[in-house]
C-alpha cells in the first residue's frame, strides 16, 4: 500500500520531518533577531515545533476532511496558498504570547519576531509540501 493510501501515516511523516527542518530554520532566526543564546533559541524552538506538530497534525486532517468534499481535485496554487496562510494564522495565535514570555519582550516585539518567522515558514511550508507531495504524491484526498 502506497503512502497516499495510508492517511494518518503520510500525515505523521509530513509533519515529522517538516518540524525537523522547521526547528533548525527558526534556531538559526531567532538567533540572528533576538538578545539569545543557541541554547535558550534552540530550546524555543523545539518548544514552538512542539506546538507546531500538534496543529499540524490537527490542521491537516481539518483541511484534507474539508479537501475531500470538494469537487475540484488536485492542489492548485490557490488551495496550497491557503493551506500555508490558514496554516500559521492559526499557528501565530498559539505562539505569540510565549515568543513575548520566552524573550520577555512587548508583545509588538514578539509579533516582529513572529513577522520574520511567518515570512520564512510561508515559503518554507509551500515548497515543502510541494516537495512532500511530489515525493509521495497526492493525499487521497487531493487525487
Amino acid at each position: 500500500m502506497a503512502l497516499h493510501d495510508r492517511p494518518k501515516l503520510r500525515r505523521l511523516i509530513y509533519a515529522t520531518s517538516f518540524e525537523a527542518g522547521g526547528v533548525l530554520m527558526s534556531t538559526a532566526l531567532m538567533l540572528a533577531m533576538a538578545e539569545t543564546s543557541a541554547g535558550s533559541s534552540l530550546v524555543f524552538s523545539v518548544l514552538c515545533s512542539t506546538v507546531a506538530m500538534l496543529w499540524n497534525l490537527a490542521f491537516n486532517a481539518l483541511f484534507e476532511a474539508w479537501e475531500s468534499r470538494q469537487t475540484t481535485r488536485g492542489r492548485s496554487l490557490a488551495r496550497r496558498t491557503a493551506h500555508a496562510l490558514l496554516f500559521e494564522a492559526g499557528l501565530l495565535l498559539a505562539l505569540l504570547p510565549l515568543t513575548a514570555w520566552w524573550f520577555a519582550v512587548p508583545v509588538l516585539t514578539a509579533l516582529a519576531y513572529e513577522g520574520v518567522l511567518i515570512v520564512a515558514f510561508l515559503i518554507y511550508t509551500w515548497a515543502f509540501t510541494w516537495a512532500f507531495d511530489r515525493l509521495f504524491g497526492l493525499p487521497a484526498s487531493a487525487r
